[in-house]
């Protein structure tokens, strides 16, 4: 019986990443399955404006499945436009998690961290738009297969608190994308023990800690790059 993608991902990334050290290191201590995916709206200031948007007092935080989760080394692949409509793309720093969380202090969000990554939180914008306008949950436009794009795992100890964690998307050679974590909201850490007073974070579980500004659409044949300091990865939209 074949491994779905979403079950298989940390070792096929353990597998086509051997020239890394620190990404060897990470993918030692990031054995468990994803879990969950929990994703983190408007954690820029920027990025709820140009939506039209209310900045929360709080994190809004929604779910992926783990069957929405690929490695870019899969490429990206957009639902069928004229079925579906627009793909947006928003890119977004990512932590998975090494331990368990419950109700946890700052603390132990520290210590909770096993890897550190870039991600695409793909979205069917024109659905979600649709099913926000009806006051219905809009996970259709959030949680199909491919909706969670995750790039090879580092190392956590390479990016400190996570205060200062500058990284970017270009599309076809343009800067679209240009994130820095001093602008969030609510900083990783704090993030980590919020989510887990609301409810508990297992070993495995992949937080998205939101997008900056510059989210837009995808088409067919763009060339996307993300950038996390010194570490790049490459992919097309199909």
């Amino acid at each position: 019986m074949s491994q779905s993608p979403h079950m298989s991902l940390v070792n096929a990334i353990a597998a086509s990443v051997n020239d890394d050290d620190s990404a060897e290191n990470a993918n030692q201590s990031l054995r468990a399955p994803i879990g969950k995916v929990v994703c983190v709206g408007r954690n820029y200031a920027a990025h709820a404006h140009e939506l039209g948007n209310e900045v929360p007092a709080a994190p809004m935080l929604f779910m992926k499945p783990a069957s929405a989760v690929v490695s870019i080394r899969q490429g990206v692949i957009r639902p069928n436009p004229e079925v579906f409509g627009d793909t947006h793309y928003e890119a977004e720093l990512c932590v998975q998690l090494s331990a368990d969380l419950s109700a946890a202090t700052i603390e132990q969000a520290q210590q909770s961290i096993g890897g550190v990554t870039l991600g695409l939180d793909l979205t069917l914008r024109d659905l979600q738009t649709e099913l926000k306008e009806k006051g219905h949950p809009w996970e259709r436009a959030k949680c199909f297969d491919g909706a969670c794009v995750l790039a090879d795992w580092l190392d956590p100890q390479a990016f400190g608190d996570f205060t200062e964690v500058h990284y970017q998307l270009t599309i076809n050679d343009t800067l679209k994308q240009d994130g820095d974590s001093a602008l969030m909201l609510f900083p990783v850490y704090e993030l980590l023990a919020n989510i887990s007073h609301a409810f508990s974070l297992q070993a495995g579980d992949v937080i998205m800690t939101g997008t900056p500004s510059g989210v837009g659409i995808l088409h067919a044949g763009d060339k996307l790059m993300l950038k996390l300091g010194a570490h790049e990865w490459q992919a097309q939209v199909q």
